[in-house]
């Protein structure tokens, strides 16, 4: 009934059994029964999927302490409660893929604040080991930095790394015991 029912939408379906233990990569989203007598290879199999790649509905006929953490271990979006019924079905489905696109655009803009945040440290840092090196201020050291990365044509934390490596390098080690002699 549910594939009739996604086929009429307009989905591509394919009904697997027994249950592989990988699922295709091109797949977007997987209608999973929780039984508990198949627990163990339905954690094995959502374990398997590569960064919760895949939008996972989960259905189920009850409701106990087991089956609720299954749920969660499944990273599950939605829940669809037997016996079936198509009403409410299309919502789940839209409101759990919805949800999944969501974790994934927030996950995204995590990403891309955390190197923001790596490069800003990184920069600082080179800027704090300009100031003690050569006397200047941080704004001409970041002028610096900025100045070096443009002629090279490179970025200003490629130079801040560069900056740091060679401080690394060449300062002179205070913990004998690091010393390679």
């Amino acid at each position: 009934m549910i594939e009739d029912h996604l086929k009429r939408i307009g989905c591509t379906c394919e009904t697997t059994w027994p249950m592989p233990e990988h699922i295709n990569k091109s797949v977007d989203v997987v209608l999973l029964s929780i039984e508990m007598s198949h627990r163990t290879d339905i954690l094995k199999l959502a374990s398997n999927i590569e960064d919760n790649s895949i939008t996972f509905l989960v259905i189920t006929s009850y409701e106990n302490p087991e089956t609720l953490q299954t749920i969660l271990d499944c990273n599950a979006f939605a829940v669809i409660g037997k016996p079936i019924r198509s009403f409410g079905f299309l919502a789940n489905l839209t409101v759990a893929r919805n949800l999944w696109l969501a974790r994934e655009k927030i996950k995204s803009k995590l990403c891309k604040l955390e190197k923001e945040f790596s490069a800003s440290v990184r920069i600082s840092k080179a800027k704090e080991i300009l100031m003690s090196q050569t006397g200047i201020n941080e704004s001409e050291a970041y002028k610096k930095i900025r100045k070096q990365a443009m002629s090279k044509r490179i970025t200003t934390v490629d130079i801040a790394s560069a900056i740091i490596n060679a401080h690394e390098l060449l300062s002179p080690n205070d913990n004998p015991e690091k010393r390679s002699d």
